[in-house]
């Protein structure tokens, strides 16, 4: 597509930090604010910022936050409070009238509360008749499976462990976490070809990297820091390209705000050399096409792959038989381009992957994360400097919670591991993931529900059908610093119990405490408050998990055996637990304290060695056809909206083997097969996203009869469901209730920016589900694809649509169709 200026200063600069103090006044946090960004991310006492997982760069800086960052702080920090005031003059039906926006800005939660329903209001409640009256709820349960305990990556380490024993000990694996909802495929197709589900690379490969191939991430927005790292590699000579669907202005330069010659001179540093602009759901298509080239040219590491790797010989052949007709479709870009980008992985004697959601969220998000593996594998890129796998993940501790065992399908190591720490017999069988969890919760088979962070209902796909079944629970309960939608919609009973932030200072009995983070790269961090608590009221988490766990166990803790009280007040004792518990932890305390940075969790793959099932790294055959989105693009609104669902045909064709295609006439073409893949019963397409009819190759007319890619983004002035404010800087709009489309599009269709539209999605239940109106707005992207914000556009997607093994749901994908229904309305810039 046409390039098209949408945002023409660089990222970052006087900009940003115009913004950071302004988000500081509009949270009233301006002293507290400004003393929080003074100690964020730094060594000695300093916390590690609640943003991204960005790591931490070992020199150390003054000031080491960036502008997403100070908005998390301002958010943190606020004085404003939510306390028992606040519940008092609002209702549950009238906070539900509230935007997101509104909630977030009510203040910091200050006081425990409880549900009255006769009141319809939250109302105060003491800590200890609250974990008494929650633990009386589980304790009635039928079955410890009829509890779902979800958590978010602000958790940190220490908590996270609490959290994790305390549910095993209960007596259910029910412990879906915010990691299901974004790099699950990331976790599902590493572990399972590289032995360890994380990144392959530290910091420093970044300094030594040739080139570094980005895909579906927007640093700019999502993770700023990363921002200096890409400047600073491009300035030494790596080559660097991104592959997205939507240019992001924020990628083209970047001017930093701690260098002096930027911010007196106007300067700026260039980070990408190229944006490829992918059809979206096209990864697979251009990989495939690079792998071929690489193949065909004998560009490939022979000796790496013979010494190190298995099932070459199925990709290889799998690879032969695609062509590039498909590879063209599937991608949208030329084969000439994908030769040049493939000779340019052929040069690099060092190169790095990187990926955000924009891989993942797919129902081929497994497919997109296995082909970045194997272009890295084919290279022999794991296990060399400046080389690797760098999944960057979207929360600080999102990769800490998982490694201290939040997960639905354990390890059989660690549940060995607990049962021989604690003496106590743990849940064998998998839990629910959100995905499941939802559906469970939506269908009554769960009656309790507790969430350690995060927003759920808002957070998954099918919010409304959530909220509506979070209503009819029998117990809710929600560990956080802030109000948010999904507390809005009560159990039976229901309760509010607030913590201390990342910020804020935690001192017991046993002196200041700190807690520890996993960053992206697995380094383990020590994170420490400095600030006096926003309430007197206010418990740790940990303090939060004892105190129920005491209750939950028996007060003697005769159950357990755990010392519960103490753990909640002393983290150095959790830490000796997590040390005798989770591989890699020996020595915690003494090694956390010995290095001001932390230290490395080993990751084996580094070292070439492969902890999979066949002792090799492991490349994989992607399971959907390359041409999935790109042929659904054919179907005409009629069809979409239409046609019939044709789940048991296709689940019969899926069946025989798993990597077999639809051929153009919809057979099966048994040629492609591979042996030892089968598919799974739970793991079949259905309904819309079924493979029935998808190679459809009919002309496209210029209608608004025509079938469109839909994906969703966050805006520069939110951190994942956090709405800190309506204005989207890079993007050039101060609203939300937008409908991005190139203007070469919006031409063709004979419409123009401000007209108002609706989108509309046929369900994996049959369903059509519509979003809208939305204001059409300019934007860089792929033809035949448009955008719109997360979280408001998650009713359109359903709980059926995700990715096959991991379940992650299809936020970055889904085929629709539009309407415009008003004419143009006046636009406001940003």
């Amino acid at each position: 597509m046409r390039k098209i200026p949408v945002y023409t200063h660089p990222a970052a600069g006087w900009r940003a930090l115009a913004a950071s103090a302004r988000k500081l006044m509009d949270y009233h946090a301006f002293v507290r604010g400004s003393r929080s960004v003074l100690s964020s991310n730094q060594p000695n006492g300093g916390f590690d910022c609640p943003g991204c997982a960005w790591p931490d760069h070992k020199t150390h800086k003054t000031i080491d936050v960036c502008e997403t960052g100070i908005k998390v702080l301002a958010s943190e920090t606020m004085a404003a409070r939510a306390d028992a005031r606040f519940f008092e003059k609002n209702s549950v039906a009238q906070l539900q009238q509230f935007s997101g926006y509104e909630l977030e800005h009510a203040g910091r939660l200050a006081q425990p509360m409880v549900y009255d329903s006769k009141q319809d209001r939250y109302v105060p409640i003491n800590w200890a008749d609250a974990f008494a009256r929650i633990a009386k709820q589980l304790n009635q349960l039928a079955s410890p499976d009829e509890a779902l305990f979800y958590t978010s990556g602000r958790l940190t380490n220490e908590p996270a462990f609490l959290y994790q024993l305390m549910v095993r000990l209960f007596g259910t694996n029910n412990m879906p976490d915010c990691s299901n909802m974004c790099h699950e495929p990331t976790s599902v197709m590493l572990g399972r070809q590289l032995g360890v589900g994380k990144a392959t690379v530290v910091l420093e490969d970044f300094e030594q990297a040739k080139l570094i191939l980005m895909f579906g991430q927007n640093p700019a927005t999502n993770h700023p820091r990363m921002l200096e790292m890409l400047a600073h590699a491009h300035k030494k000579g790596c080559r660097i390209i991104a592959i997205n669907p939507m240019r992001e202005q924020g990628l083209s330069a970047f001017r930093n705000p701690q260098k002096p010659t930027h911010m007196v001179a106007g300067a700026s540093d260039k980070m990408v050399d190229e944006v490829v602009q992918i059809q979206i759901g096209g990864d697979v298509a251009l990989l495939t096409g690079m792998a071929k080239w690489l193949l065909e040219n004998n560009k490939v590491n022979q000796a790496f792959i013979a010494e190190h790797t298995s099932g070459f010989a199925a990709l290889n052949t799998w690879l032969a038989a695609q062509t590039w007709q498909d590879i063209e479709q599937g991608c949208g870009i030329t084969q000439a381009a994908i030769n040049t980008l493939a000779q340019l992985v052929a040069d690099s004697s060092a190169t790095i992957c990187t990926w955000g959601m924009g891989i993942t969220q797919h129902v081929q998000g497994d497919d997109n994360v296995a082909m970045i593996t194997n272009l890295l594998l084919l290279m022999g890129m794991i296990g060399v400097t400046g080389g690797g796998a760098s999944p960057v993940r979207g929360h600080s501790n999102v990769q800490g919670d998982r490694t201290m065992g939040i997960h639905e399908s354990p390890k059989q190591t660690l549940l060995d591991s607990l049962e021989k720490t604690f003496n106590r017999s743990m849940p064998q069988a998998s839990g629910y993931n959100v995905v499941e969890g939802a559906k469970a919760l939506i269908d009554g088979k769960i009656k309790a529900f507790m969430s350690v962070g995060g927003n759920f209902s808002v957070a998954a796909p099918d919010s409304s059908a959530i909220q509506v079944a979070l209503n009819q629970a029998k117990l809710t309960v929600f560990v956080a610093t802030k109000l948010n939608e999904t507390m809005l919609y009560p159990g039976e009973h229901s309760f509010i119990l607030p913590c201390l932030s990342r910020t804020e200072r935690f001192e017991t009995s046993k002196g200041k405490q700190f807690a520890t983070i996993e960053d992206s790269i697995c380094q383990i961090v020590p994170t420490q408050g400095q600030l006096q608590p926003v309430s007197a009221q206010l418990k740790a988490e940990s303090q939060i998990l004892a105190g129920l766990a005491v209750q939950l166990f028996d007060i003697d803790n005769k159950d357990t055996g755990v010392p519960w009280q103490a753990l909640g007040d002393d983290l150095d004792l959790v830490r000796d637990y997590i040390a005798d518990t989770i591989e890699g932890f020996a020595d915690f305390n003494e090694r956390i304290r010995s290095h001001e940075r932390g230290f490395h969790l080993y990751h084996p793959a580094r070292h070439r060695q492969w902890q999979t099932d066949s002792g090799k790294a492991q490349f994989e055959v992607p399971k959907y056809p390359i041409t999935y989105s790109a042929a659904r693009l054919q179907l005409t609104a009629s069809e979409l909206t239409g046609m019939a669902l044709v789940e048991s045909k296709v689940n019969d064709k899926l069946d025989n083997k798993l990597d077999n295609k639809l051929d153009r006439s919809g057979n099966i073409q048994s040629a492609n097969s591979q042996p030892n893949q089968q598919i799974d019963k739970q793991d079949k397409l259905t309904g819309a996203d079924s493979l029935e009819n998808i190679d459809r190759l009919d002309s496209l007319d210029s209608t608004d009869s025509r079938a469109w890619q839909f994906t969703s983004v966050r805006s520069h002035d939110q951190f994942n469901t956090v709405i800190f404010g309506y204005q989207d800087r890079y993007r050039n709009t101060n609203r939300r209730d937008v409908l991005f489309m190139h203007p070469d599009e919006m031409k063709k269709m004979g419409w123009q920016a401000g007209d108002r539209v609706v989108v509309s999605r046929r369900d994996n239940e049959g369903s059509v589900r519509e979003l809208g109106p939305l204001v059409l707005t300019t934007m860089d992207i792929a033809a035949n694809a448009v955008a719109t914000y997360y979280p408001e556009c998650n009713d359109i997607m359903d709980l059926g649509s995700h990715s096959l093994e991991s379940f992650t749901p299809s936020y970055k994908s889904a085929t629709v169709t539009l309407k415009r229904v008003a004419a143009t309305i006046a636009m406001t810039p940003a």
